[in-house]
């Protein structure tokens, strides 16, 4: 009996092993996702969106200290080149 070229140096039950855990896997990993989006995703998008808001604040806050302290940089620079 000859094997083919893809079986070469591998057993059988080897061979068996691979088409069926690879399935398996797959099919794991389907039914997981499918299990993510339909009872956490919209807790995770919710929990990202709270995050993002609350990061864009943060930002602001600076941003708003920032405009501030260029005014105030600015109003110092004219002084120094009336004198």
């Amino acid at each position: 009996m000859r094997e083919s070229q893809y079986a070469s140096g591998m057993s059988n039950a080897f061979l068996a092993l691979i088409w069926w855990v690879v399935p398996a896997a797959g099919l794991i990993g389907a039914l997981g996702y499918v299990l993510w989006v339909t009872q956490f995703k919209d807790k995770y998008e919710t929990e990202t969106t709270r995050s993002v808001t609350r990061f864009q604040k943060f930002q602001g806050a600076f941003r708003e200290a920032e405009t501030v302290t260029y005014v105030d940089e600015g109003q110092e620079n004219s002084e120094v080149r009336d004198k």
